[in-house]
């Protein structure tokens, strides 16, 4: 048995699990909020407890002592030397990673180095890692990468049709991210499915939350993704406007007097389910609001079904076919409405027959929503990527490469 801390940094905040592995059992998990103010939110859950502090936490490496702090206080552990190994969840590994791998200074300089590319996240993550360095200096540490199980497509797949010597020398190509929950999707529903066999599926991923992607997986690899360069590209999100013709940038900073960086932010964090709707980046409020008849909510909800059904159009023909789609991540876990006005978009062409009555009542859980006699097999599927990162943690343990 091993105990492994699964990590996932962001700029104000630290969410965290410990696991027992090989079991896979949750010891605590929780969250460090509001990290660099006087009110910072620290929480833990562990037995059948939950618990909640406000209090100054000013930067990560308080954080992370308030965290290890309550391993012991509360008995989770008896000595921090039984955590074995700290994974780190990190959203962009370039083209350099296509696996986990140890998170050292070597390694920490080509992520920081991949800053221009992913700038919400990148710094967090080099915090996050040296926090934890700071505190157990003697615990090795994983980096996982949300990009990494992107990285089988094949040139068609992911590079743009810019100058290619451009594409060479700046790597600007797809990237994509999601991809630890893409990964995590794929493995559990072809043990659920198709007993344990990759080889011959075609699965539809589809992680639908506030930031949100779709993953063509064939064979148990991802063959498409349809974030990009960075996360902004693909479908519709909560704040994010998805693909966009390029000259919309040039047309709107002339229309409006902004430059490139100030759109670019008005892109990333005012547009998408917020922008067109005036109401909220919420899919809940966004859901109320359209069924009391607000028309900007009902025009938001089709729009953003519309662009999640034409990438599922896409990859059914990337793929050839499709065995199975997958619902996942907040919104499609979790809305029976937004996942009933995606499938009627594309229901006609694919062959579906959903029990819609069915659907309204899962919420949280796996569920088949198909019917027999569907042409393709729907699901709803909780994602856990905390514990692909446990996993990757326990089998640097194993083979003894930490």
């Amino acid at each position: 048995m091993a105990k492994v801390m699964a990590v996932n940094a962001g700029s104000s905040s630290l969410k965290y699990k410990l696991y027992e592995m090989p079991e896979e059992k949750v010891l605590c998990s929780g969250n460090v909020e509001r990290i660099g103010h006087e009110d910072g939110i620290f929480g833990i859950k562990f037995g059948d407890q939950s618990i909640k502090e406000t209090l100054p936490i000013y930067d990560h490496a308080k954080g992370v002592e308030l965290v290890l702090e309550a391993l012991i206080k509360y008995g989770i552990v008896k000595s921090l030397d039984e955590i074995e190994c700290v994974g780190h969840r990190v959203v962009q590994g370039g083209k350099y990673f296509s696996h986990s791998a140890e998170f050292d200074e070597k390694n920490a300089a080509i992520i920081e180095s991949l800053t221009p590319l992913d700038p919400l996240h990148a710094p967090a993550h080099i915090t996050g890692w040296k926090a934890f360095k700071a505190a157990l200096p003697n615990v090795p540490a994983i980096a996982v990468f949300d990009t990494a199980y992107h990285q089988t497509m094949e040139p068609e797949d992911y590079l743009y049709p810019i100058p290619y010597e451009m594409s060479e020398k700046y790597d600007c190509r797809r990237y994509g991210a999601h991809g630890t929950s893409h990964n995590y999707l794929a493995d559990t529903a072809i043990a659920h499915y198709f007993g344990g066999k990759a080889e011959g599926t075609r699965i539809l991923s589809c992680h639908i939350g506030s930031g949100a992607s779709l993953c063509a997986i064939k064979d148990g690899k991802c063959v498409a993704t349809t974030m990009g360069l960075t996360p902004l590209g693909g479908v519709m999100m909560g704040t994010r406007t998805g693909d966009l013709d390029p000259s919309v940038m040039d047309y709107l900073c002339t229309c409006t007097g902004k430059n490139v960086d100030e759109m670019y932010d008005i892109f990333n964090k005012k547009s998408g389910l917020l922008g067109v709707s005036g109401i909220s980046n919420d899919t809940r409020d966004i859901e109320d609001a359209a069924l009391k008849g607000n028309e900007r909510a009902i025009l938001t909800s089709k729009l953003f079904a519309r662009r999640v059904a034409d990438f599922i159009g896409q990859y059914y023909v990337r793929l050839g076919k499709i065995d199975l789609m997958i619902f996942s991540a907040g919104i499609g876990e979790n809305s029976a409405y937004f996942r009933e006005m995606i499938l009627k978009d594309v229901e006609e062409a694919l062959g579906l027959k959903i029990d819609y009555e069915l659907n309204a009542k899962i919420r949280g859980k796996e569920a088949v929503i198909s019917k027999d006699g569907s042409a393709i097999k729907v699901i709803i599927l909780p994602t856990d990527e905390e514990v692909m990162i446990a996993r990757d943690c326990m089998k640097r343990i194993e083979n003894g490469s930490i």
